[in-house]
């Protein structure tokens, strides 16, 4: 996907107009980006080569990569079109040596399933620390301008009351869990970036990013807000294995993509930042509805679909109890920062860019 399609290509000239970005710092600079083939990576990767081929920013993008071909797949437009795009072929535990010059690194690179994480719990924490580890090393060698951790909304762990959460809340991580080898890591490598910016001076940073879905998200998805919509473009009731009480923010691709490169290139060394759309918090039943109810929906068959509760046995053993996380976003909105697209637009988006 690339810009004959009309979301993705909005989106790129809103991420490369956007008046709070100042994109004239990253004029023949060159971008490090692990992680690169998952949905933010694909995104951020799209957003720069645009900026370079539309906006006249030249610059260049590495990016980290473990299949070459696959990756050749995954961004064969952007390739076609001339965008400044060079693989490094390697992994979080091999990263290849680099000769050239590197002014800004985005790390994203991570294990991103919840069973890998309960099955492979030492190798998520063995594959974040290290990769982690390695481009702090080279961001200190280099002396780059601005180092970029993408870190996650669980580092805050479970919540069971609704709150504001600024980044000075408490954690609650239960660390004899396997499953909690990944916010656990996360948190070891925000203490990292913290640690090297105030021992030697790099300029890292951190964003925590809430959940972040839009245009670009694969047709296989199999999380919860690509379910309900599959279900509901179907005509078929979403049905929830539990009341669908938990609640949660959201972010839509496009958003998150700004939000990393005001961090990136405004954000102050050795902090982290929430990124959300506080407007799209909501609980799961309230999302189901949301999308049960869109336009495109009604249209098609003349009414909402239905939004089903099929509680069983099973559910209270494998659904967690009902959380919360309402991440507080005014730390990152000092940097200028405002998310543009609400819930209903992010559904009615991911849609059109299937088109």
């Amino acid at each position: 996907m690339w810009i004959e399609n009309d979301v993705f290509r909005e989106d790129m000239e809103y991420i490369a107009n956007v008046h709070f970005l100042p994109w004239e710092d990253m004029r023949e600079k060159t971008v490090l980006i692990t992680g690169g083939t998952g949905l933010l990576g694909f995104n951020l990767i799209s957003a720069l080569s645009y900026a370079a081929l539309y906006r006249e920013i030249p610059l260049r993008i590495l990016a980290l990569i473990r299949d070459e071909e696959r990756a050749k797949i995954r961004f064969q437009e952007l390739l076609e079109a001339g965008a400044p795009l060079f693989f490094l072929h390697g992994d979080l535990t091999k990263i290849p040596s680099i000769q050239e010059n590197v002014d800004y690194i985005i790390h994203g690179a991570s294990p991103t399933a919840s069973r890998y994480f309960a099955e492979y719990p030492v190798e998520t924490i063995r594959e974040n620390l290290t990769g982690a580890v390695s481009l702090l090393e080279m961001a200190r060698e280099k002396q780059i301008q601005s180092f970029l951790f993408l870190s996650s909304m669980e580092v805050y762990g479970a919540l069971h009351r609704r709150e504001k959460v600024d980044e000075m809340h408490e954690s609650f991580v239960n660390t004899m869990q396997p499953r909690s080898s990944y916010p656990e890591v996360k948190r070891m490598i925000e203490s990292l970036c913290c640690s090297y910016a105030a021992e030697y001076g790099v300029p890292a940073k951190v964003i925590r990013l809430t959940q972040t879905f839009g245009a670009g998200v694969h047709q296989n998805e199999n999380r919860v807000f690509a379910q309900f919509m599959r279900s509901a473009l179907r005509g078929e009731d979403i049905v929830l294995k539990t009341k669908g009480g938990t609640e949660h923010s959201y972010l839509y691709t496009a958003d998150a993509v700004t939000a990393i490169l005001s961090v990136l290139l405004c954000g102050k060394n050795g902090e982290a930042y929430n990124a959300a759309n506080e407007v799209a918090y909501c609980s799961i039943r309230e999302m189901a509805e949301c999308v049960a109810h869109l336009p495109i929906v009604q249209e098609k068959y003349g009414s909402p679909v239905g939004v089903v509760i099929r509680e069983d046995e099973k559910s209270a053993a494998v659904y967690p109890p009902e959380l919360y996380m309402n991440l507080d976003t005014k730390k990152i909105q000092t940097l200028g920062w405002q998310p543009r697209w609400g819930l209903q637009d992010m559904f009615e988006r991911m849609m059109g860019s299937y088109s």
